[in-house]
């Protein structure tokens, strides 16, 4: 299935085109993880989830284990920021290892 754009502005472009699928990536959800022996719930909505996964399923990790990694290397993770080094972590992938 293609899409006929009408507009050059790519955001209309992204949200026109969004289906309810791709609009639940817009939801942020909590999930739990132990870093270190301590419990956490990090915030994030569901398309850095996504990009998540995907990175540890390319480590053969699980996500737990990434976000422990991640954790132990990114400074503002450290300073009590993890969801957004997450989110940068996110971006960064995706810029560097996606086609």
């Amino acid at each position: 299935m293609s899409i006929f754009i009408e507009t050059d502005d790519f955001l209309d472009h992204m949200f026109t085109a969004c289906t309810t699928d791709q609009i639940n990536e817009f939801i942020p959800q909590k999930k739990g993880f132990r870093i270190h022996g301590h419990s956490t719930t990090i915030r994030l909505e569901q398309a850095f989830w996504n990009v998540l996964e995907w990175m540890a399923a390319n480590r053969n990790v699980s996500l737990a284990v990434l976000i422990e990694n991640i954790h132990d290397q990114c400074l503002v993770a450290n300073d009590k920021n993890l969801a957004s080094c997450l989110r940068v972590i996110c971006l960064k992938y995706i810029n560097i290892y996606s086609d």
